[in-house]
């Protein structure tokens, strides 16, 4: 499995939600409307998954799921 597909089954999984639901080009808020409270467990729920530390500004409603493959690709670096 890719890093974006994991990434994508982790969003799917932490916000209770079919992996068809998130479009990879639209933002969360968009395609399965996503509040703030959301956007915290995902970024809480990503770093501890790869080991990451992802600050509150990288990741939020307005980010889409490859933008957010992005920020993990960077931080693994």
């Amino acid at each position: 499995m890719g890093l974006k597909e994991e990434v994508i089954e982790m969003m799917a999984k932490t916000l209770d939600v079919g992996k068809d639901e998130l479009s990879e080009d639209k933002t969360l808020y968009d395609s399965i409307g996503v509040d703030s409270t959301e956007i915290v467990e995902l970024t809480v729920a990503l770093g501890k998954h790869f080991g990451v530390k992802i600050e509150a500004n990288e990741i939020g409603k307005t980010s889409t799921p490859l933008q957010i493959v992005e920020v993990i690709e960077k931080k693994k670096q």
